[in-house]
């Protein structure tokens, strides 16, 4: 099992992602660590899916058992978290992230702007910041064609609007 993106999208399984990240990683199969997925949500994700591709949708402590117990063995894994919270409860699991890749972060109540798809707030940046000194690496890129930013560059330049 290799993890070709770990990724921070909101939106989870997407366009964007099935039409570029997919084909770019030659990813094999998706995993969906996520805690808050309705069964109606999963079934219309899995559906999205292209038939020949592998799929998981599963809460978080259920992808990390799945991954410590080898079930992704021989897949080249796509992995998806909607949220900075959702990603370091993943590490703290044991999933093996090494990178992660932020793509999208939605506007709240309480957080700044720092790209046109990223909006955090103190939890978000405090996350990243354990993941970070726990030896991620953190960086942004929307789709395979955009520059890839650095995490630590990206928090010197928030639009202050949210």
């Amino acid at each position: 099992m290799t993890i070709v993106l770990a990724r921070i999208d909101s939106r989870l399984i997407h366009g964007q992602v099935l039409e570029a990240w997919v084909p770019y990683c030659k990813a094999t199969c998706i995993v969906v660590a996520n805690n808050e997925i309705s069964p109606v949500q999963k079934i219309v994700m899995q559906a999205a899916v292209p038939s020949k591709m592998r799929v998981n949708i599963d809460k978080i402590s259920e992808i990390a058992e799945q991954f410590s117990h080898g079930k992704f063995a021989g897949e080249r894994v796509l992995l998806l978290f909607s949220s900075s919270h959702d990603a370091l409860e993943a590490y703290r699991l044991g999933i093996p992230v090494t990178r992660l890749n932020l793509g999208n972060m939605h506007a709240g109540p309480g957080k700044l702007r720092y790209t046109s798809t990223i909006a955090m707030n103190a939890e978000d940046i405090d996350n990243f910041q354990h993941l970070t000194e726990s030896g991620v690496s953190i960086s942004v890129q929307g789709v395979p064609a955009n520059r890839e930013t650095r995490f630590a560059k990206l928090l010197k330049r928030k639009i202050p609007e949210c």
